[in-house]
């Protein structure tokens, strides 16, 4: 009887712990996460975006690209606030579902407050900061997303980010002398987190020849790609001089 006693108050003491991390951290630890491309998986925590999570985002346009398509081929609705030069086609040639797609160019000042009403219906919420946001609105914000358990991708600094991905070494292929057509993108992709030693990075192309997202090959391989690359021109981006 004592023994099912002491497991009991253990058991009781493991959910008391549970219901106070969930609490803390605003959302629940079993919540699954929204599925993205396996090649940008190895970089989340979780591999995956977590609801009530924000990420931030510096670099290419196409990392933010390459977050939103899983979910949008998914059936997630996905929203873009504050980027009025955001390519529709390259949007789609990555794999966003542009009919599930809202997209909001010039939200003016008010740019937070957009994003908190797109919270409340859409799951993933993408904005470019068009200034500084203060600290109480920020607290709304995330406690919105804890909420309705949606996630937000920032272009730019966030703080308390789930993780922040940086994009560097980013280089075109397919061009020759002075002429032809941008056909790959090789960049790196280094990402920290609060829930991780040392930051993780990933070399890919993004996009690949085909317009997905793929592991860099071997440094044997690549030269080989980058050889077709300058043979096909999948997209019509001409270097001019």
């Amino acid at each position: 009887m004592a023994a099912i006693m002491r497991e009991r108050a253990e058991k009781a003491d493991l959910a008391s712990l549970r219901a106070q991390l969930e609490r803390v951290q605003g959302r629940k630890l079993d919540a699954p996460v929204l599925p993205v491309h396996p090649v940008l998986s190895e970089l989340l925590p979780g591999g995956g975006l977590m609801p009530g999570g924000v990420y931030s985002l510096s670099g290419a346009t196409s990392l933010l690209f390459g977050l939103l398509a899983r979910p949008s081929q998914d059936g997630s609705w996905c929203g873009i606030i504050g980027m009025p030069e955001v390519g529709i086609e390259a949007a789609e040639r990555l794999g966003v579902e542009l009919e599930r797609l809202v997209l909001v160019p010039e939200p003016g000042k008010r740019w937070i407050a957009v994003a908190a009403t797109l919270a409340e219906v859409l799951p993933v919420v993408a904005v470019r900061p068009l200034s500084r946001a203060g600290n109480a609105e920020i607290s709304r914000l995330s406690a919105r997303l804890r909420d309705r358990g949606g996630v937000m991708l920032v272009q730019g600094p966030w703080p308390q980010a789930e993780a922040t991905l940086a994009v560097s070494e980013a280089r075109w292929e397919g061009l020759g002398k002075g002429h032809g057509y941008l056909a790959t993108r090789t960049l790196t992709v280094t990402s920290s987190s609060k829930r991780w030693p040392v930051p993780r990075r990933r070399t890919m192309l993004l996009p690949n020849l085909d317009g997905t997202i793929v592991s860099a090959p071997e440094a044997a391989t690549v030269s080989s790609w980058h050889d077709r690359a300058r043979d096909i021109a999948p997209a019509p981006i001409r270097a001019v001089g």
